[in-house]
């Protein structure tokens, strides 16, 4: 008796254990079917949207490619966040949490140089300029990724335990001057409430790795971004006569080269920063001491005692050089977007999700960038995770972000397809078991 007692449980045990991943497997199996159903479609749509790129606050098009999308698929939607955001709510058929997704649109004023059969040639004004514009920091892929996971997922919806919230951003690499955009406008216009995600999700194209290659951070992944402009005054004067004259060619020359003092000797060497001036301009003769010289740059910071101490030393570097040439100056210090912190526990929970998502080769902990993301400001109001995917094809050159010869492989976006899929369903299942139990 006892010994058929003991069988029984084992079977019973036995049929428990294997009935839970056949569950699970079952579920992934599915979505691996779904991504190749959807993968063409989310590969034209990039190659649309790639080849038709808007800048910043500017991205109309791209916004009704996407709601038109999400409208066919029957998800619920709100247009015009944040000037042309797009924000789609998917209501799973068994209960369960809130989780959101985000997807940024804008393009850049790139001359794009690739030889892509959807490269991009549009122009357009930027800054009183003759641009380019192109997707050159992977947006695109971004974009098409995130319709191409709403599809699988809403012919998963009668399954979904919970609530998936796709927010598509505008003006991830900054509004125009005298506009407010981004993920800070959104933030502000309550893209995080009704309803109200407990965690948000997000992914970057990075052609330094190979298709099939996911990297992620643990804690700080990018640093806050500041936006600096000076203007150093003089008096004009000709160029033969530099005596009656106070050259602010001579004083801007000092104070590039002074501001590299400050993450050299100022800043402990074990801190992360950046002081870059990448503009120095002036005059309009060559014989001519101009009356003023302009200088733009930026700073790069994950510690805010840091941030407060690079602002202060520049200004008193400033005060010391101008007013040592009889000069004088007007610093415009904007502190931007802040530093991507990664939650740590819900890192560490989607990380090892990363290394059974399906179509994934390898699995990198990446060191934290210079770079900066305006995904701060989500993962500043809720736990957050923002993952690298990789999208070169192995053996094959690809420029780096922001370049003109930026690529990414179009096998891209089916993986980012499969990996993002995964970890909303692994963290949904996870939670909806949690509030079970």
């Amino acid at each position: 008796m006892q010994r058929r007692l003991t069988r029984a449980l084992l079977i019973l045990g036995m049929l428990f254990i294997t009935n839970m991943p056949r569950e699970a497997g079952a579920q992934q199996d599915n979505v691996a079917a779904l991504v190749a159903k959807h993968r063409t479609e989310a590969i034209r749509m990039r190659e649309h949207i790639h080849r038709n790129p808007e800048l910043s606050n500017r991205e109309f098009k791209t916004a009704a490619l996407v709601a038109d999308h999400l409208t066919a698929l029957g998800i619920e939607i709100r247009t015009g966040v944040a000037h042309t955001g797009v924000v789609g709510v998917l209501k799973g058929g068994r209960p369960g949490p809130v989780v959101a997704i985000r997807a940024d649109m804008d393009a850049l004023p790139v001359t794009e140089e690739t030889v892509l059969p959807f490269r991009s040639t549009v122009r357009t004004t930027y800054l009183g300029q003759e641009v380019g514009v192109m997707h050159a920091c992977g947006h695109d892929v971004h974009t098409a990724i995130q319709m191409g996971v709403a599809s699988v997922l809403a012919e998963m919806k009668d399954d979904l335990p919970g609530t998936v919230k796709f927010i598509f951003q505008p003006a991830e690499e900054g509004a125009p001057p005298g506009e407010e955009g981004g993920a800070d406008l959104m933030v502000r216009e309550n893209v995080l409430e009704d309803p109200a995600p407990e965690a948000i999700f997000g992914l970057h194209a990075l052609p330094s790795l190979d298709v099939g290659t996911v990297g992620y951070t643990i804690g700080p992944a990018f640093a806050a971004v500041d936006h600096f402009t000076i203007k150093v005054q003089g008096k004009q004067a000709h160029g033969a006569r530099p005596e009656e004259g106070i050259d602010p060619v001579v004083m801007a020359s000092e104070i590039v080269m002074a501001l590299q003092t400050i993450r050299s000797r100022t800043l402990s060497p074990l801190e992360p920063s950046v002081v870059t001036v990448g503009i120095f301009r002036g005059g309009e003769r060559f014989n001519i001491i101009p009356r003023g010289v302009h200088l733009e740059g930026t700073v790069r910071t994950y510690n805010p005692e840091v941030r407060d101490t690079v602002e202060r030393r520049m200004t008193t570097i400033l005060e010391g050089i101008t007013g040592a040439y009889g000069g004088s100056f007007v610093l415009d210090y904007d502190r931007g977007t802040p530093s991507v912190i990664n939650d740590p526990a819900l890192s560490r929970e989607m990380s090892g999700y990363l290394t059974g998502a399906p179509g994934v080769e390898q699995v990198l902990e990446l060191p934290p960038t210079m770079g900066g993301e305006d995904f701060a400001y989500f993962a500043n109001e809720i736990p957050g995770f923002f993952y690298r995917l990789g999208t070169t094809r192995p053996g094959q050159p690809s420029g780096g972000l922001h370049t003109p010869t930026m690529t990414a492989d179009s096998e891209s976006v089916g993986v980012g397809m499969r990996v993002m899929a995964h970890l909303v369903l692994e963290f949904l299942n996870a939670r909806a078991q949690r509030s079970d139990q």
